[in-house]
């Protein structure tokens, strides 16, 4: 399974496979669904569910859009593994889902929680100019995903530097920071409200 502290240092196809086939079993028999039955409404071929769920199988990103539809769970559940309080996700790193036909690949750095409700910044900050940050709503998560520069982010006292593509997420509910170690460092901030 991804290292929750670096998702994609450890990540190996055959740790996406058994985090897949622990997820899908556990998403079928909640469901109350059979093999058959979820291969039926997912379009999938049996073998290729049973191949899945039995970690042998080696899953496209369409095969699992479907197996979420057909389960009503967001792709997310089958793919996003446990995590801590801080994760990193560095740029070229993480769970990397590729399209069966297309020249197309996706990574999903961060899932929404039911319930919770997200408001999405764009900062631009300069070095020297450090900015604390008084502790937000009880529960609160904010997810930054540096576009350029580099920056010291996140918890204070527990900060980590991040370079142009990078991704931290951290409990915005204590005094947190953003400082920019470059000039025109830019970032984009997601905080989650819960």
């Amino acid at each position: 399974m991804p290292d929750t502290e670096s998702a994609g240092s450890t990540a190996t196809p055959a740790d996406i496979v058994a985090l897949v086939s622990m997820s899908l079993k556990k998403e079928r028999v909640r469901a109350s669904l059979s093999l058959t039955e979820l291969a039926k409404r997912a379009g999938v071929a049996k073998s290729t569910l049973s191949q899945l769920e039995n970690g042998t199988g080696n899953p496209s990103l369409e095969t699992l859009w479907a197996l979420g539809t057909a389960l009503g769970i967001p792709l997310s559940r089958l793919i996003d593994p446990p995590r801590s309080d801080i994760q990193v996700i560095r740029a070229g790193e993480g769970v990397v889902l590729h399209a069966e036909r297309d020249p197309y690949e996706a990574v999903m750095l961060a899932s929404c929680p039911p319930g919770a409700r997200r408001d999405i910044y764009r900062v631009v900050a300069e070095p020297d100019a450090g900015h604390r940050a008084r502790p937000h709503a009880p529960g609160t998560v904010e997810h930054v995903i540096l576009g350029t520069g580099r920056a010291m982010v996140g918890p204070e006292g527990e900060a980590v530097e991040l370079a142009a593509g990078d991704y931290v997420r951290y409990p915005g509910d204590a005094f947190h920071v953003f400082d920019a170690l470059e000039p025109n460092t830019l970032g984009v901030f997601v905080m989650e409200h819960v």
